[in-house]
């Protein structure tokens, strides 16, 4: 007879310091007061439960931009988690600021491939077990390689950032305890939903690998897929959601006997409020409202940016206002810095730095127009369309672009309404993230732009540049006008 027994696993991913809830059709969604109130009931409820969190805890909110972090873990703490893996927005803060909020955290967090150089030192916790009604689980954490953006300055640090050599790592710490019965092994990853397909398909069986909970892509799905034996799932972003897995776990075999898997809304129909997470969110909104809930700027209207992958009003407008404020012929905004999907018309300091919580340098650099041209075949290469991974950006008006896919070729590449001719040169901006990731950003090397002539950085703070330019303009205009059409 089989020796089966229930495991349920609760899993978040990205929730970037989306702590408050939000009113949807009358009804309250998502906030970590409603997110806790499900675990904590469903903790009471469920005889064997793991909460986990797949990375990016930390920014995207007011709250955590004022205190660095240091609200997040807070908050978190209050959560409980029962183990968490970093994610690449962990580092935003710099490695050790990362390594005192880790001191600061009342849970596991969990990296088996962020590496001290010389000696060569794993530079967290690589797995945890859990020991639950006679089984033993483990799950062991990895980042992607974009953790290394934030902090490749710091000559001491190294990633396994290929995920071959990922999946290596894994196995390498699988076969240390072959010994031991482990029953049930989950990974916890932060490399995207594609990059995590990739990993199950590498792994070898014999490991024992049941289960991928993943983040950083932000993906949305009706149910998890299987590779290579191995149930990969993800929870979108946010705290309007939360994953669930009720597992059989056949303890004979240490497998997967059954399951069901649903994501579940995090609303005030189905959870109740954390009373202990409200007293804690409202003592830090009280003193964030204090600070930023000025009034700023006004816009004609609600402007939104709902996809990352296309040209938006709110990606427009920011476009816009940062070439007009440092006079760059043509500004690259990075699609991904734009944290919320609407502005509404009264913008606050507080709703402003919401939606561009980044706070990086601005630089300039010379592109030629055949350069440009490079460019823009590598963001709209049709691994754009067909992942959830790859960088995008929103462009200022005075560069219009059509591209067709099925020619995979430009209908259209003019600038100020003329053919960009391939020895025109354009200054360019770029946020320092972007620049310093110019390869992997933009398909082109920085010593090829470079060769063009020396970079300038234009604003060593580019949430000044936007508080500025809000604070100057009101009525601000902003509209999808066709600088990039997709056909």
């Amino acid at each position: 007879m089989k020796n089966l027994k229930p495991l349920t696993i609760l899993h978040s991913n990205d929730l970037h310091g989306d702590f408050m809830a939000e009113e949807i059709d009358k009804d309250l969604a998502g906030g970590v007061s409603l997110l806790s109130g499900y675990v904590q009931q469903q903790r009471k409820e469920a005889p064997n439960l793991i909460y986990c969190i797949a990375g990016d805890m930390l920014q995207g909110s007011l709250i955590d931009a004022e205190f660095k972090g240091i609200s997040t873990i807070e908050i978190m703490n209050t959560l409980a988690p029962d183990v968490v893996t970093l994610g690449n927005h962990e580092t935003d803060y710099g490695l050790t600021h990362l390594l005192f909020l880790e001191r600061c955290a009342r849970f596991p967090i969990v990296n088996a491939n962020i590496f001290i150089k010389n000696p060569l030192t794993r530079l967290f916790t690589p797995h945890k077990f859990f020991k639950i009604d006679g089984m033993r689980i483990m799950f062991i954490g990895l980042i992607t390689e974009e953790v290394m953006a934030s902090i490749k300055s710091d000559n001491l640090i190294s990633s396994l950032i290929n995920v071959n050599d990922a999946a290596a790592e894994v196995g390498r710490i699988c076969n240390a305890y072959r010994n031991i019965d482990v029953d049930f092994t989950i990974l916890l990853t932060h490399i995207g939903f594609e990059e995590d397909k990739r990993l199950a398909a590498l792994l070898d069986p014999n490991w024992g690998v049941d289960l991928i909970i993943g983040g950083h892509s932000h993906t949305i799905l009706e149910e998890p897929v299987k590779i290579n034996n191995i149930l990969i799932t993800q929870a979108g972003v946010g705290t309007k959601h939360l994953g669930r897995f009720d597992i059989i776990v056949n303890t004979d075999s240490n497998d997967v006997h059954s399951f069901s898997w649903q994501l579940l809304d995090i609303n005030e129909k189905n959870c109740p409020k954390d009373e202990a997470m409200e007293l804690l969110l409202s003592s830090y909104k009280e003193q964030t409202d204090e600070k930023y809930g000025h009034a700023l700027s006004r816009l004609r209207r609600k402007y939104t940016h709902p996809s990352r992958y296309q040209e938006t009003e709110l990606g427009n407008l920011f476009a816009d206002a940062f070439a007009a404020q440092t006079g760059v012929d043509l500004m690259l905004y990075g699609s991904g810095s734009i944290r919320t999907e609407t502005m509404q018309p009264l913008v606050t300091l507080g709703v402003l730095l919401e939606t561009v919580p980044f706070k990086g340098k601005l630089h300039q650099l010379i592109f030629t127009g055949a350069q440009l041209k490079q460019v823009w075949r590598h963001i709209l290469r049709e691994e754009t369309f067909l992942s959830d991974h790859t960088e995008f950006f929103q462009l200022s008006h005075r560069l219009r672009i059509a591209w067709s896919r099925a020619k995979q070729d430009f209908e259209c590449f003019e600038y100020d309404g003329k053919p960009v001719i391939d020895d025109a040169t354009f200054l360019v901006g770029l946020q320092s993230f972007h620049r310093d990731n110019l390869e992997t950003s933009l398909g082109i090397t920085l010593e090829e732009v470079l060769a063009n002539g020396s970079e300038a950085v234009i604003a060593t703070n580019e949430q000044d540049v936007i508080i500025e330019y809000f604070s100057q303009h009101s009525m601000n205009r902003s509209r999808v006008d066709g600088r990039l059409t997709v056909l």
